[in-house]
C-alpha cells in the first residue's frame, strides 16, 4: 500500500503518532522546508528501539462467532448463511438451527426453559434428552457468544468515537483526495489516540506542532475538504468553513451519538454501586466500560455543543443543558488527587448536577444556568468546558509516545514487557517467576 492507504487504515487502529509522522512525510504532496524539518523531527523518534514497541497498535478486536457457528453447523446439520463478525446475524442463525427444538432466544436458563419429556413430544420434538440437551446447551452458548460480540463492538466504537471522531464514515477515495487534509486528520487522531498516564496531569493536548503545519497547510489551500476535517476536529476553526447544510448534518450526527451513549451510561449507571461524589471504583464495577463510554458521551457532548455554538442554535439547549460525565478513579490515584490538593472540581460540579441522561430524557431539570452556578459554586470556569464550545488549544510540544505499564511510563519496550508479564502496577500479586523467582517488593 501507498503511504496514504496505510494513512487510511491507521484511522481504525492506535499508531504511534511518531509512525504516522513518517507516513505524513511520504504522502504530503510537496512539504515546504519548514513542513519537512516539523514533520522530520517527530518522525525521527520513530526509529527509537529500532521501532520496536511493546504497545499494541491497535484496539482490541472483537473474536467473530465462527467457531461457535461452525461446531452448530454440524451439530444441528443446517447450511444457512450466517455473518460470524454480526451478533444479529449470529442471533438469526440460532433462531434457525434452533426452530426444530423451540428455541427462544429470550429463555436460555438451562434449569428453567429447558422443555421435559411431555413439552416435547407435545412439540413434536423426537429427540432423547441427552441430544436434546447437547442442542440446547450449543444454542445457549451461541447466543451468549452474539451478546459477548456485540457488546465488544459497541465498546469499540465508543472508543473510536472518544478518540477519533466519525472519521469510521470516510471512505478511501474521498480520503485520497485531499491528502494535506488526510495527513491532518490521521496525524491529530493518532494523537487523540495516546493512552493515558497515571499522573495528575490529565491527558496530553493532542494539537501539538506537527498538527499545526497541517492544519495551516489546509488553511492555506482554497480546495480543503474541512467536512471531512470536522469529522475529527469539530472547532470553531474548522466549523466555519463548513455551508449551513453541512453545519447540520454534523450537528445531527453528535446529537444522535450524545443521545444513544447517554443511553449506554444510564444502564451502565444503574448496575453500578458507585459515590458520584468520589467516583473511585469499587470491586465488580466494570471500570473499563464506563471510563470508554463516558469518553465517548463527553466527545459527543462537547461537539454538539460546539456545532450548535457555531450555528447559534444554543437556545435550543438553555432549558435542558446537560452535564458531562465523570470517569470512575481507583483508589490510589483518588488519594494522590487529594493529596495534591483535592479532588478534580469537574467531579463537584458532576454530582452537584442532575445525571445527564435524565437531563436528556427529560426527567430532570437542568438548565444552563444551572450549570454555570454549578461551575462558579466550586470554582471552575463554565465555558472552559461545561457550556463553552470547543477551541484549539495552545500548541502543544511532542514528546516520545512512552512505554506504559497500567499507565506507569518505563524505560524501555523489554522492560515494559517483563514489567506488564510480572502484572507490575495492576494492584495484583507480583509474578516473581517472571523474575527468575526472586522477591519482589511493590
Amino acid at each position: 500500500m501507498d503511504a496514504l492507504d496505510r494513512l487510511y487504515s491507521s484511522l481504525d487502529a492506535r499508531p504511534r503518532p511518531e509512525d504516522v509522522a513518517v507516513l505524513v512525510l511520504e504522502a504530503l504532496p510537496n512539504p515546504t522546508r519548514r513542513e519537512r524539518a516539523v514533520i522530520g523531527g517527530v518522525a525521527a523518534h520513530a526509529a527509537r528501539w529500532q521501532g520496536f514497541s511493546g504497545m499494541s497498535d491497535d484496539y482490541a478486536r472483537p473474536v467473530g462467532a465462527a467457531r461457535q457457528v461452525a461446531a452448530t453447523r454440524r451439530l444441528f446439520g443446517v447450511d444457512a448463511e450466517v455473518d460470524a463478525e454480526d451478533p444479529l446475524s449470529v442471533l438469526e442463525f440460532a433462531a434457525h438451527a434452533g426452530a426444530g427444538i423451540g428455541w427462544d432466544a429470550a429463555h436460555t436458563d438451562f434449569l428453567a426453559d429447558r422443555l421435559n419429556r411431555d413439552a416435547r413430544a407435545s412439540a413434536g420434538i423426537d429427540l432423547s434428552k441427552r441430544q436434546y440437551n447437547r442442542r440446547f446447551r450449543m444454542l445457549r452458548r451461541l447466543s451468549a457468544k452474539a451478546g459477548r460480540l456485540g457488546r465488544t463492538r459497541e465498546l469499540r466504537r465508543a472508543t473510536l468515537l472518544a478518540s477519533a471522531g466519525f472519521v469510521g464514515v470516510i471512505d478511501r477515495d474521498r480520503f485520497h483526495v485531499d491528502p494535506a487534509a488526510a495527513c491532518f486528520v490521521a496525524y491529530f487522531t493518532a494523537r487523540r489516540k495516546l493512552r493515558r498516564e497515571f499522573s495528575l496531569a490529565g491527558r496530553e493536548n493532542p494539537f501539538d506542532q506537527v498538527a499545526d503545519v497541517l492544519f495551516a497547510r489546509c488553511r492555506a489551500s482554497a480546495d480543503t475538504d474541512w467536512p471531512m476535517i470536522a469529522l475529527a476536529h469539530p472547532v470553531w476553526d474548522v466549523l466555519r468553513h463548513l455551508s449551513a447544510e453541512q453545519l447540520g448534518v454534523l450537528l445531527g450526527r453528535w446529537s444522535a451519538a450524545t443521545r444513544a451513549v447517554a443511553a449506554v451510561l444510564a444502564d451502565l449507571w444503574r448496575t453500578s454501586d458507585v459515590d458520584r461524589t468520589t467516583m473511585i471504583v469499587r470491586s465488580g464495577v466494570d471500570s473499563s466500560t464506563w471510563n470508554a463510554f463516558a469518553a465517548a458521551y463527553n466527545t459527543a457532548r462537547t461537539a454538539w455543543i460546539t456545532c450548535l455554538h457555531a450555528a447559534g442554535l444554543t437556545s435550543l439547549l438553555e432549558d435542558a443543558w446537560p452535564g458531562k460525565a465523570m470517569r470512575v478513579m481507583a483508589a490510589d490515584l483518588t488519594w494522590w488527587h487529594e493529596e495534591a490538593g483535592g479532588l478534580h472540581p469537574d467531579t463537584a460540579v458532576w454530582a452537584a448536577l442532575p445525571l445527564p441522561w435524565e437531563v436528556l430524557d427529560g426527567t430532570a431539570p437542568c438548565t444552563r444556568a444551572d450549570a454555570e452556578a454549578a461551575c462558579r459554586a466550586h470554582g471552575v470556569d463554565p465555558a472552559r468546558a461545561w457550556t463553552g464550545p470547543r477551541t484549539h488549544s495552545l500548541i502543544a510540544r511532542f514528546r516520545p509516545t512512552p512505554e506504559l505499564v497500567h499507565g506507569v511510563a518505563v524505560s524501555d519496550p523489554l522492560w515494559a514487557m517483563a514489567l506488564r508479564r510480572a502484572r507490575a502496577f495492576s494492584g495484583k500479586p507480583l509474578r516473581a517467576e517472571v523474575f527468575g523467582g526472586q522477591e519482589l517488593s511493590g
